[in-house]
């Protein structure tokens, strides 16, 4: 079973920056893929980022490409999300993700707020 806790949430101003992470436990292989989510009120889960531990390739949804990036800490056991030039669009509770399948994510965290407010 993994768990995992994010982290860094907050209230950051329009332009502004923020970084979250993503700490996994409860074993000691880290799982094949991680990946970053967010749901803004009223709307659906959207897909941001994923990264495959092995070898590090990352993947990204198109309309946040350049704007966020996301890596992985072998050390902490952890992946990060870097989100630059933050607007009241991207104010969502963000949410960690975890599988070893080639599918669907079998292993979520708790999310942490992001919200983006002057």
């Amino acid at each position: 079973q993994v768990q995992l806790v994010e982290s860094g949430g907050g209230v950051v101003q329009p332009g502004g920056s923020l970084r979250l992470s993503c700490a996994f436990s409860g074993r000691t292989s880290p799982p094949f893929r991680m990946g970053w989510f967010r749901q803004a009120p009223g709307k659906e889960r959207e897909f941001i980022a994923q990264i495959y531990w092995n070898g590090g390739r990352t993947t990204y949804a198109d309309s946040l490409k350049g704007r966020f990036t996301i890596s992985r800490d072998t050390v902490k056991n952890a992946i990060d999300l870097q989100m630059t030039n933050l607007a009241s669009e991207d104010t969502a509770v963000y949410y960690c993700a975890a599988t070893d399948s080639a599918y669907a994510y079998d292993y979520w965290g708790q999310g942490t707020q992001v919200t983006v407010s002057s």
